[in-house]
């Protein structure tokens, strides 16, 4: 115990801090609202940004004008799409409008549409429930019946569903998802044709004033960017890539000179590189985004898809698919000794946070 004691003012010696001296740290003021109050500010923000995404329900619903902070002002019938852009200046009601953003993309991720009645529903849940509680209700058991109220009504949906079949009922719901537009339900319709219930659609801007259909020989797995510096459209958040290389690996990456030979092709060939391993991190990593910030290099990393045999058995796929070689621990040649016939190459490549 003496020791300790003796200890102490030369352990406050080497951190420059007397004994006596006085150490004040500040924190972020913080503004509390409770009860009555808080519900009101929420519902406040609820109402506000559902008001505003309402206007775009149903067939005969209206357009939206949103400001954008660079750019033409952007025109839109789409629910999530005017949620995400609302942002209150009173901090307790952007709150409130924040759960409502949550629920729209929400929404929007598990069905791709019906995001707008997900919160007109939402927003009425929520203002009937305040009303409840300050008529005295206890709020677990509200929330206890309005769970076993969507179990109720989901099952009753799932009874009473009916799946569409023909390319006339596929036509008419992609109609109505296109706010309407009979042209591009129609086109819809014929791309699910041509590829498939699991076939992947995707839209992109085109160069002419005439709308195409395009079928390319493709695969979709479910992993996204490791970093978000590879980002490429900071507009739609993804890295897209015309012909790029290939790297295929089985192993994690983690040293710089087991990518070097790959990086060194793709600035010679002037073609952009995605390495899709097992992991990358550390050094290989570092250099990857350092490349890629300064504009020396077009690249991005991807985990490989999968586990054990399964991931070994996406990379074969992968890699006759590219007409590449995927380098395993059964592979002689080591990375560090990759040449640029080893390296996969496609058409393009476009990369989601998710996919």
């Amino acid at each position: 115990m003496q020791r300790a004691f003796q200890s102490a003012p030369r352990a406050l010696a080497r951190s420059r801090i007397t004994p006596g001296s006085l150490v004040q740290q500040r924190f972020a003021h913080k503004d509390l609202k409770f009860g009555v109050e808080g519900r009101a500010s929420l519902l406040q923000g609820v109402d506000t940004l559902a008001k505003a995404v309402s206007t775009t329900l149903g067939p005969k619903g209206r357009n939206v004008l949103i400001e954008s902070s660079y750019g033409s002002p952007k025109i839109t019938k789409d629910g999530v799409t005017v949620a995400k852009a609302i942002a209150l200046k009173d901090k307790f009601e952007n709150l409130g409008a924040r759960l409502l953003q949550d629920v729209a993309s929400k929404t929007n991720e598990v069905a791709g549409d019906g995001t707008t009645t997900a919160t007109v529903l939402a927003r009425a849940i929520f203002s009937e429930t305040v009303k409840n509680v300050a008529a005295g209700c206890n709020p677990m058991d509200l929330r206890r019946g309005t769970q076993a109220a969507v179990e109720a009504v989901v099952d009753y949906l799932q009874k009473n569903k009916r799946d569409i079949t023909t390319s006339e009922e596929i036509s008419q719901v992609a109609t109505i998802s296109a706010n309407g537009d009979a042209h591009i339900g129609k086109l819809l319709s014929n791309a699910m044709e041509k590829v498939g219930k699991e076939g992947v659609i995707t839209v992109k801007e085109g160069k002419t004033i005439e709308d195409e259909l395009e079928v390319t020989e493709g695969m979709k797995f479910d992993r996204g960017f490791i970093s978000p510096y590879f980002i490429t459209d900071t507009k739609t958040q993804k890295v897209e890539f015309e012909k790029p290389l290939l790297l295929l690996s089985e192993k994690k990456i983690s040293a710089v000179q087991d990518i070097v030979p790959a990086l060194e092709a793709s600035q010679q060939l002037r073609r952009p590189l995605v390495i899709i391993a097992e992991d990358i991190d550390g050094e290989a990593l570092a250099v990857c985004i350092l490349n890629k910030l300064r504009g020396q290099l077009q690249v991005a990393a991807v985990k490989a898809p999968g586990f054990g045999d399964n991931r070994k058995s996406i990379l074969g796929d992968l890699g006759i698919l590219t007409n590449g070689t995927v380098f395993t621990d059964e592979l002689d040649i080591k990375l560090e000794k990759a040449t640029p016939d080893m390296l996969g190459s496609t058409g393009s490549i476009t990369i989601t946070k998710e996919d």
